[in-house]
């Protein structure tokens, strides 16, 4: 009975739980599937993943044909059956199977997918495959290298070092770069966007030869627009507030307080004072990792702060701050506040300190 009170967390009092800490790796970047980086691992997802966005309704693995009026899924037509309901080949009772079997399960099957793992490790879809966010993270990079910031609405610039050691000084060169760069990325994502609506050949030959319909050249026209601004002016919001699939994404993951979340040694803060907040600026959301998971509403789970805090403390030999957690430590990360969270830190250091100092006396 002894023993089992030895063995458990202390607590601060009127100051939350004190977690238990994160293994580290110093200095090195963390390594998944077959020791290959785990940033080079999410760079070939996000790769596959957009060259599968362009290539599906060219190879008809997956689009609706506006002209069929249905469809098409591996190169088969995805019907429901209706057709031969009204001409009376089938009953009422199987065109209702028909519209579960090819409509509802598919939804709810893919929906209950998506939800399960969000409710597991988070948005990893938005971080790992989305083609959306991987032109987020390029456009990031390269206005950084105009502006030295990852959004023109960020209210200061970033530090020009690196993690990693290298510097990125900010040169209005590269608004060459960002400029045509948003403009191709929005022409290609409407162009991609009226490929899943009517037939990909038809619509890259009208290009070709500058054949395009009145309705086709209106959809690109104002396609083009839309995603301009939207990648000049508010991809982060977008994926914040306006991505349907990133919302439910996000909602999921809050509702677990076991899921996978970036978790921070409170009793380590002050060893962040070596740091010039490297996880703060290399996070694509313009998020802050090392708070607590309920402002991490937006999070991705890129890894990219982890992997930063990592480089920068490669000198400690207790290695980094930030690592991912789940099961008993993220839920000391679900259950803070932002106040809270700070008390927990500040009391935290004080007695790291005070045990340092009375084993110094003794």
């Amino acid at each position: 009975m002894a023993s089992q009170e030895v063995s458990r967390p202390k607590k601060i009092s009127n100051t939350g739980p004190r977690v238990a800490a994160i293994v580290p790796v110093a200095g090195k970047a963390h390594a998944g599937l077959f020791g290959i980086a785990v940033q080079r691992w999410r760079q070939l997802t996000q790769a596959g993943f957009f060259l599968l966005f362009i290539f599906a309704p060219i190879f008809d693995l997956f689009r609706l044909d506006l002209h069929l009026g249905h469809f098409i899924f591996l190169g088969m037509d995805w019907t429901l059956g209706l057709d031969n309901f009204s001409a009376g080949g089938i009953s009422a009772g199987q065109a209702a199977l028909n519209i579960f079997l090819r409509a509802f399960l598919p939804l709810l099957s893919v929906g209950a997918a998506l939800i399960y793992v969000s409710w597991k490790w988070g948005r990893l879809y938005c971080g790992w495959l989305c083609p959306h966010f991987s032109i987020v993270e390029t456009i990031n990079q390269t206005l950084r290298k105009a502006i030295g910031k990852q959004s023109i609405w960020d209210p200061e610039t970033m530090d020009e070092r690196n993690a990693d050691g290298t510097l990125t000084k900010p040169d209005a060169i590269w608004w060459l770069g960002v400029i045509p760069l948003v403009i191709v990325c929005s022409l290609l994502w409407a162009t991609v966007l009226l490929t899943y609506l009517l037939p990909p050949f038809e619509i890259y030959s009208n290009i070709w030869h500058w054949s395009l319909t009145r309705n086709q050249t209106v959809f690109l026209t104002a396609g083009s627009i839309a995603f301009f601004i939207e990648f000049m002016f508010a991809r982060h919001l977008f994926c914040r507030y306006a991505c349907a699939v990133g919302l439910f994404q996000s909602l999921a993951w809050m509702a677990n307080d076991k899921a996978m979340v970036v978790g921070f040694e409170r009793e380590r803060a002050k060893d962040c004072a070596s740091c010039f907040s490297a996880c703060d600026q290399v996070c694509p959301m313009r998020l802050t990792p090392r708070n607590v998971k309920r402002m991490m509403f937006a999070c991705v789970q890129c890894g990219q702060c982890v992997d930063a805090c990592s480089h920068t403390q490669t000198e400690n030999p207790e290695g980094e701050l930030l690592g991912w957690v789940n099961h008993v430590r993220a839920e000391s990360e679900a259950a803070l506040t932002g106040s809270k969270a700070k008390t927990i830190q500040i009391a935290l250091v004080r007695d790291h300190a005070g045990k340092i100092k009375s084993n110094g006396v003794s």
